[in-house]
């Protein structure tokens, strides 16, 4: 009986291995499929006319910029302004005290009315001494000696006139004031501390902040295209007046400050190979600081050029330079190396590298990659 039953669980095992055999053999074989080729945005370049611009950077700068200094010896008795304030053309921003000097001048007001009346005495002197020698009644001995003594005591009254003049000047100083219209830095000393001792003491410094200059360098190549453009002819100030400049922030897109040139270096640096070239621009508003890093283009003549642009935020950039995404013929993707211009808005310039017949990747530019094959989207470049 248990050889029986033995014999009859060994045989459903064995159907059972050969179902399962059965099943694996009819199973049919994994296979690898390819995931579909990614969409991406293309367009051809827009081409446009476009200005053509220089493009540089520099800094901002005071149109005038002056240090503040004791120019007499004295306690600083008061400072009449708040740090950073603006002030006027006249204002009174420091005051030293002025009691020694006032003393000096009323001093040296006395010692000239002390000469005026010698002067006086010793005028009439002579008159009468020249009227008697005339008759004989006064030798020309003592005519000479009257003559002599009314000369000194002309001469005496011109150097006390002088001393007046030069307290004058002193009491002036111990007032110092404004010379243009700005905004004042922090003080430098306290009020009660000695100032002009060994030298002028600077106090404070202020900035005329209203118009601003902006200066910067152009290599000699550009300077070239520069003389170029004006037709290489001789340019003067009249003329680079005429010549406008615009300039943006770090922070700014575009240039929204406009102003023109007033100032170009008549020579060109040795050491560095550049042109100084500076500009000026109204800043009522203040946006602009001195000594802020600055973006500046100037117009190279007045005649557009056709050019051809790309969005910026498309372009790459390698150890061979600038480059551009492509989809060629056979909608693989190509990396395209190019050479790039000026700014305009949100696009770029493209010099040289592209055809208008190229579709740039403007879209998808994560999911597009050298050699591999995707499925192009046509779009367009708008311009600016």
């Amino acid at each position: 009986m248990l050889a029986k039953t033995v014999a009859i669980v060994a045989r459903a095992i064995s159907l059972t291995i050969m179902a399962a055999l059965l099943v694996t053999g009819c199973k049919k074989q994994n296979a690898f499929i390819a995931p579909p080729p990614p969409h991406i945005g293309v367009a051809h370049p827009l081409r446009q006319e476009v200005t053509p611009y220089l493009e540089l950077t520099g800094n901002a700068q005071a149109v005038n910029q002056v240090d503040l200094v004791a120019r007499v010896q004295g306690f600083l008795q008061a400072i009449d302004y708040q740090d950073g304030a603006s002030a006027k053309l006249g204002d009174t921003l420091f005051v030293i005290q002025p009691t020694p000097y006032e003393a000096q001048l009323q001093q040296a007001q006395a010692q000239l009315a002390s000469a005026q009346a010698q002067l006086t005495q010793s005028s009439v002197e002579y008159n009468r001494q020249a009227s008697l020698g005339r008759t004989d009644f006064s030798s020309q001995s003592t005519v000479d000696q009257a003559r002599a003594l009314r000369d000194t005591n002309q001469a005496n009254v011109a150097n006390q006139q002088a001393a007046v003049t030069l307290a004058a000047i002193n009491l002036g100083y111990t007032r110092v004031t404004a010379p243009f219209d700005g905004e004042v830095s922090a003080h430098q000393v306290s009020v009660g501390g000695l100032v002009g001792v060994t030298g002028p003491t600077t106090l404070a410094t202020i900035y005329q902040l209203d118009p601003i200059r902006v200066i910067g360098s152009i290599s000699e190549q550009d300077v070239l295209r520069v003389k170029a453009s004006l037709g290489n002819r001789p340019v003067g100030p009249a003329e680079l007046a005429k010549v406008p400049i615009e300039v943006g922030l770090m922070n700014e897109a575009g240039y929204p400050h406009q102003g023109h040139i007033d100032y170009a270096a008549p020579d060109i640096d040795p050491s560095t190979g550049t042109l100084t070239v500076r500009g000026v621009l109204e800043n009522a508003n203040h946006a602009l600081l001195p000594g802020m890093f600055v973006r500046m283009r100037i117009p190279l003549g007045v005649q557009k050029s056709v050019a051809l642009l790309v969005p910026d935020m498309t372009l790459g950039a390698d150890q061979g330079g600038r480059y551009l995404l492509v989809v060629d013929k056979d909608d693989v993707v190509q990396q395209l190396p190019v050479k790039t211009g000026q700014a305009v808005g949100d696009l770029r310039v493209i010099t040289s590298g592209l055809t208008l017949e190229d579709r740039v990747v403007v879209d998808g530019l994560q999911k597009a990659i050298p050699g591999a094959k995707v499925a192009p989207d046509e779009t367009k470049i708008t311009g600016q």
